[in-house]
């Protein structure tokens, strides 16, 4: 109850203060009736879903929608308020100097400043705000289709031109549209790849999430098939579970399902994809993430089966796996592919220019592909979303991967 009081007494100041910027600039009576109504309607459906929210249950649509409004309006005070207060902390001494050694009245001196930097503060805190309006209400379902052709000098020549599909982080506890959904799954079939590949994370927490949305991830079609692996959220870590077997019994249920809907779960193990009498190795590991996250993946055990010379597909749900395992693995693994990061849901790219977001001060390779060691790494940004509702400047991702021998003489 202490946090609750303590909470509100702060967002109330922070309001307040942010609520000058708009006092300054009008004084029409709807206007601020207004703005205090938005404020505590956003605030106490915040705070109503919060004292429901329980970690077993997940990010309801009520609860992210309650979250993606209270996020959208805590940005758009933040930015209004540290512009005015930076500049109170130097104009409110100038004033003081002002009024004893020139005698301009203070009084006078502080409308012109404030409404001008009211403008201005209000204007730019109005840009991430309408941004993260916008990915609620369009950029969480804004899919993109993202396609790379990748050159290896042992690819086999069967496999030149071989194609294929990677989505990651489905997340389908948090879906609220099914028309929107039903479009992904169209697009990805669109590409017509020869394979189709899923990174990790299936749900948020439990298996009777993708339940509802079986019936469109079953019409995925590829002539190799369709093959995925476990992501951190898939074992059901996040959830107080009753009894051990409960966990493991949500586990098998999840496995189940995937195979139900056409999907080979890899569970450190590998496959083999043959084209004219040749072969590439697909392996599959377990999460392996790095600081709190699961290690479960055994990249050892995965390979126990496969040829250091054998072409090799890595499929490992945490990035940071890459780095911390695979590059420097005796056997060398031609490509990974991870997903985990969601590129934040947040960020700027400019296709080819420049890509930022929050996320790289977490994870050093976070969207796109990178190259070492004559190793491949892509990062999935994610098909679907997980608390924050949408997705501003870092939309949701199908990648399509053409693998191709390298003109390069051996």
């Amino acid at each position: 109850m202490l946090r609750w009081i303590i909470l509100f007494l702060f967002f109330s100041l922070f309001g307040t203060y942010a609520f000058q910027a708009i006092k300054t600039l009008t004084q029409h009576r709807s206007i601020l009736i207004l703005y205090w109504v938005v404020v505590v309607m956003v605030l106490g459906n915040f705070a109503y879903h919060s004292a429901f929210y329980t970690r077993e249950n997940g990010f309801s649509s009520g609860m992210s929608l309650a979250l993606g409004l209270f996020i959208s309006l805590f940005v758009f005070q933040t930015l209004v308020v540290l512009f005015l207060f930076f500049e109170d902390i130097i104009r409110i001494p100038q004033a003081i100097y002002r009024f004893f050694t020139q005698g301009e009245s203070v009084h006078n001196y502080f409308p012109d400043r404030r409404k001008f930097l009211s403008q201005i503060a209000l204007g730019i805190a109005a840009v991430p705000l309408a941004s993260l309006l916008f990915g609620m209400y369009k950029g969480k379902y804004n899919y993109k289709v993202l396609k790379y052709t990748l050159e290896f000098d042992n690819l086999p020549k069967s496999f030149d031109g071989f194609t294929l599909t990677q989505i990651s982080d489905i997340h389908s506890g948090s879906f609220d549209n099914r028309e929107k959904v039903s479009y992904g799954i169209d697009l990805i079939n669109e590409q017509q790849s020869d394979v189709i590949l899923f990174t990790g994370d299936m749900v948020n927490n439990k298996a009777s999430e993708i339940y509802p949305w079986m019936d469109l991830f079953s019409s995925l079609k590829a002539p190799q098939g369709k093959y995925s692996v476990m992501g951190n959220h898939d074992y059901g870590d996040y959830v107080q579970w009753e009894t051990k077997a409960e966990k493991e019994q949500n586990f098998s249920d999840l496995i189940k399902a995937q195979e139900e809907m056409g999907f080979q779960v890899l569970l450190n193990k590998a496959h083999y994809l043959e084209k004219n009498g040749e072969r590439i190795a697909l392996v599959g590991v377990e999460n392996w993430g790095k600081g709190g996250f699961k290690k479960a993946g055994d990249l050892n055990l995965a390979i126990s089966g496969v040829k250091p010379e054998d072409f090799k597909i890595l499929m490992s749900h945490d990035p940071s796996h890459w780095e911390a395992q695979v590059i420097d693995h005796p056997y060398p693994f031609e490509l990974t592919l991870s997903g985990h990061t969601h590129g934040m849901q947040f960020g700027i790219e400019i296709p080819g220019w420049f890509k930022w977001s929050p996320v790289k001060w977490r994870y050093k390779q976070w969207a796109g592909v990178y190259n070492q060691a004559k190793q491949f790494l892509n990062v999935n940004r994610g098909f679907g979303f997980l608390a924050y509702p949408g997705r501003v400047g870092i939309w949701p991702e199908i990648t399509v991967v053409t693998l191709k021998c390298s003109d390069k003489v051996v």
